[in-house]
């Protein structure tokens, strides 16, 4: 089965990083065969090339010149007439509304994967209605439980997005990079790696740091480079916060890797206290992976990741809460080692690559498509 996935490309987040994975997982599912269709050259771009992915360039598309958009559109109706594909995935609602009416014409089975809860408002949503899917699949329960907002009227299937482990890394490694970022062989290391964007929590996070007080055994990485201009102010205020909370001494800001898998080996644990529902939350996978305990928000769909015997759950927006959450992992070093026993487990229990790979290919192969009085199955 040859499948073409469509995204727009000009970021680098979840998103990005299962398609990277699903790339070069590809020998666990042989008949399961992965094009991508991408709007903007960039870092997905490189890592899908990589991987030896056909990577498809449809033409930088910006919403505010409608003419991109139809030169994209024309690109993808030129390869889906010049290649055979046996279906067709979009990438959240901005690349569905953009592919969605090309595929439904070409006559090839049409998947929308929901990546981010729906709720009908945003203009992306509203485009997207227009073409109703013959799948979708949801990344987590959260998000399936808002498909409706899109359609009615549609199977939902439920694949949490593949999640490579890490690789061992030796103590020599995770002392010199204990070095290069300025921090104690001794210190417990608490690390935040995501997207620059301020509903995930940093500023709680920072709050919660400043009520530590001045216990001596924490430092704090702050993992993720601003991709937005939006982000760059944001990562300038987080900065400044830092300097008026008096916490420059103790927090690191690592920017953008991409050793990040390295850096979390050196880590002890992992917070990221979302002020607003991840849908679902790859950087926890990836943390649990690692062997990093994780303390995140009771929000979305972090609670299908975190339980009890891998990490802890907090109200969201609590700093005071999650001050004595940190401090009590930070003190009580036989329960930190405990739950970071039981992370990779975990992380496997629910994104193991070989089988969420497999668990695609059969979703692909069981659906049932009708179009125009004509039965796939």
């Amino acid at each position: 089965m040859r499948v073409l996935h469509v995204y727009s490309g000009n970021l680098f987040g979840g998103i990005e990083a299962m398609l990277v994975t699903m790339a070069r997982c590809r020998e666990a599912c042989a008949s399961l065969e992965v094009d991508v269709a991408l709007c903007f050259d960039g870092r997905l771009a490189r890592e899908l090339a990589a991987a030896g992915v056909s990577v498809h360039q449809l033409g930088e598309v910006r919403a505010s010149r409608p003419y991109t958009l139809q030169r994209a559109r024309r690109v993808l109706a030129e390869l889906l007439a010049r290649e055979r594909f046996d279906r067709v995935i979009c990438h959240a609602s901005w690349s569905y509304a953009l592919a969605a009416p090309i595929v439904r014409r070409a006559g090839i089975p049409l998947l929308f994967w929901a990546h981010d809860a729906l709720t009908g408002r945003h203009w992306t949503e509203r485009w997207a209605k227009r073409t109703t899917p013959d799948l979708v699949i949801a990344n987590s329960r959260y998000t399936a439980a808002t498909v409706g907002m899109l359609s009615s009227d549609v199977d939902v299937d439920v694949i949490y997005p593949p999640v490579e482990l890490p690789p061992s890394f030796s103590q020599v490694e995770r002392l010199l990079v204990r070095e290069e970022l300025d921090t104690r062989a001794d210190a417990v290391v608490i690390v935040q790696a995501c997207r620059m964007d301020s509903w995930k929590g940093h500023r709680v996070l920072l709050a919660a740091l400043a009520a530590l007080g001045e216990r001596p055994e924490w430092t704090c990485w702050i993992i993720g480079g601003a991709q937005r201009h939006s982000e760059e102010r944001y990562v300038l205020r987080l900065i400044e916060l830092t300097r008026q909370l008096q916490l420059r001494d103790r927090v690191r800001f690592a920017g953008e890797r991409s050793d990040v898998a390295r850096l979390l080996s050196a880590a002890d644990l992992l917070c990221q206290p979302n002020i607003s529902p991840e849908p679902f939350g790859i950087a926890f996978v990836e943390a649990l992976g690692a062997g990093l305990p994780v303390v995140t928000s009771r929000l979305g769909g972090a609670t299908e990741i975190v339980d009890e015997f891998c990490g802890r759950l907090v109200e969201p927006n609590d700093p005071v809460r999650l001050c004595m959450t940190l401090e009590m992992l930070i003190v009580d070093g036989d329960l930190r080692r405990r739950l970071a026993a039981n992370a990779p487990a975990r992380a496997r229990a629910l994104c193991d690559p070989a089988t969420q790979v497999q668990r695609l290919h059969a979703c692909l192969e069981a659906m049932t498509w009708q179009t125009e009085g004509r039965s796939l199955t």
